[in-house]
């Protein structure tokens, strides 16, 4: 595979170098920002915007791991993925992408949800939630790290290094977009799209390089109370959720009602009972008769239609448990122009 890197052009000499082991290459992803903007200049490329877990892998040593973005490791949870990364000819690589389950040719979160919690190898083989590795880019290669190229050559020598079959499927992209393009993506159901400078280098943070268009509104937030349950209602009755400001304060954003089936209410509740404690994790008086208060502990998905003007969130409807997201990490993400 050495000759893939061979083929770069004369150009990006010097924009390599040895690399870190592939574990620690794994261990700081690069994120992408929120942003409102609609319109780009050539230069940029355009990448569908998955509704999964970002999952980071490693093939060194004759082993292959792969990891959640905090860090944690995942291969009994996802063990067709490590077979499948394992058998590659391409002995030595970290990539980066995103893993999916499909319900009607669509990403679904809430399916997914329902192999993110498993690790024990007969409930995984139980499970009839088939999930798809979506790989989007390559930090390693042989021994080389090659996050210094840029991102269409890391894209071109990922393309050649591994073989895509099912689960794996490379990551396309086009190479002009904007408004029409997002709106094509959210009539096909997409949750929006990536735009990504195409000569970026690949940076182990949150970077203006990479932004996030959405078609709707969504994203994590920590969960710091909930209520009882009312009527025929089992389990609890809304999720009292929030974010981190700049300071690392816990900020409330308002309370979750919908989304759930009696299955998630009851193991919810049985999650927060476990946390339960006497006072608010919210900064602030937090006017909610009957609360009950946990420790912030616990990360969700919430869809909602806007943000009010006094920080709340409008129509909240729960997704799922994102186990794959340290607490501290959960802020309010705010577009930039």
């Amino acid at each position: 595979m050495t000759g893939l890197l061979d083929t770069l052009p004369p150009a990006l000499d010097g924009r390599t170098r040895p690399a870190a082991p592939g574990v620690e290459l794994a261990a700081r992803p690069m994120l992408a920002t929120l942003t409102d903007r609609r319109d780009f200049p050539e230069g940029w490329i355009f990448e569908r915007k998955l509704d999964g877990v970002r999952v980071l892998a490693v093939r060194e040593g004759g082993e292959v791991t792969i990891r959640s973005r905090s860090g944690r490791r995942i291969d009994s949870t996802y063990p067709e993925i490590v077979k499948a990364l394992a058998a590659q000819d391409c002995a030595d690589f970290t990539v980066d992408g995103e893993i999916v389950a499909y319900a009607g040719g669509r990403t679904d979160f809430s399916l997914l949800q329902q192999r993110m919690g498993l690790t024990r190898r007969a409930d995984v083989e139980r499970s009839k939630v088939a999930v798809t590795y979506h790989v989007f880019d390559l930090l390693r290669l042989d021994g080389v790290d090659v996050r210094r190229l840029p991102l269409r050559n890391r894209k071109s020598l990922l393309r050649r290094a591994l073989t895509f079959r099912a689960p794996l499927r490379y990551t396309t992209h086009r190479n002009a977009g904007g408004p029409e393009l997002l709106a094509d993506a959210c009539r096909r159901g997409w949750e929006g799209l990536i735009a990504k400078r195409a000569d970026s280098t690949y940076q182990p943070r949150r970077s203006d390089d990479w932004l996030k268009l959405k078609c709707s509104f969504g994203q994590e937030f920590v969960i710091g109370g909930f209520t009882e349950p009312a009527g025929s209602r089992e389990g609890l009755g809304a999720l009292l959720i929030g974010y981190h400001d700049d300071t690392g304060t816990l900020r409330y954003a308002g309370k979750v009602g919908t989304g759930f089936d009696r299955r998630t209410l009851l193991d919810l509740r049985r999650r927060l009972d476990a946390l339960e404690e006497s006072t608010s994790p919210f900064a602030g008086r937090i006017a909610q008769r009957g609360a009950h208060w946990v420790r912030p502990r616990l990360v969700a998905q919430i869809d909602f239609s806007e943000w009010t003007r006094d920080g709340m969130l409008r129509h909240p409807r729960y997704q799922g448990l994102r186990d794959d997201k340290n607490p501290a990490d959960v802020i309010r993400e705010r577009p930039e122009t």
